[in-house]
């Protein structure tokens, strides 16, 4: 080969290398100030819908003449809203000495509540849905008050949810309670149902100050005279039928 075929080659191939490079700059540079060229971005997974769960909560008026407050359904955390052998909150008193639920619901340990409108006659059924996303309401209770009585209350309290699978059904036959902050005297003005028409809470408790089971009414047929009760608003235990399925 010819020493001046050889340069041309060289610079041939010098020619060829120089035109490789700029076309690479220039689409480097193309790709950088070109707005319709863009860098693929990753977007982050949308966050989850949160779970709600829902029960169904459904209480039975068992007796034959004590109507119920507005059955009260909450939410919360581990936790007991009353326990035999306590004394009763100010919030539980006024639910058992007046059906008054106000104060029940609204305290600090309650993420979400629902209630009846009005009173449950007996014989009949009350059904209640509660629904909640908020994953530390594991915990559930029921509670209505006897309205012809001093201070008597039934219900259950602190149901763990966790225990019920999606379409689940468990019933309970319940009890009385004595709230303990007024004593059983049935006396007239003392109760707040339609067997006499009374004051309800008194915020002065004369009673045994802690929650125990109710010993029943006595009322003036047994012997009791200032009693405006009857043998018609005894009750046996269990007073109420609570069943609970969950729906959601």
């Amino acid at each position: 080969m010819s020493i001046s075929l050889f340069i041309n080659l060289k610079n041939s191939s010098n020619k060829l290398a120089t035109i490789a490079v700029s076309v690479l700059m220039m689409t480097l540079l193309s790709a950088c100030n070109d707005n319709n060229t863009s860098i693929p971005v990753v977007m982050p997974e949308p966050e989850p819908e949160p779970t709600e769960y829902s029960y169904q909560v459904t209480v039975t008026n068992l007796t034959y003449a004590q109507p119920l407050s507005p059955v009260t359904v909450v939410l919360h955390a581990d936790e007991k809203m009353w326990m035999i052998g306590t004394s009763a909150s100010i919030a539980l008193e006024k639910l058992a000495e007046a059906g008054d639920n106000t104060d029940f619901i609204a305290q600090d340990s309650i993420i979400t509540s629902m209630s009846d409108d009005g009173v449950l006659m007996p014989g009949l059924s009350s059904m209640i849905t509660v629904s909640t996303t908020d994953t530390s309401a594991t915990h559930l209770s029921v509670i209505t008050m006897l309205v012809n009585t001093n201070d008597a209350f039934s219900g259950l309290t602190g149901l763990e949810l966790s225990n019920f699978d999606l379409d689940q059904t468990n019933s309970w036959n319940l009890n009385v309670y004595d709230a303990g902050t007024e004593a059983n005297s049935e006396m007239a003005g003392t109760i707040p149902g339609p067997a006499d028409g009374g004051v309800g809470f008194d915020e002065m408790r004369d009673d045994v100050n802690v929650v125990t089971l109710h010993p029943g009414v006595v009322s003036q047929d047994d012997g009791l005279t200032n009693s405006v009760l009857t043998q018609t608003h005894r009750f046996d235990n269990p007073a109420i039928k609570l069943t609970i399925t969950r729906i959601k």
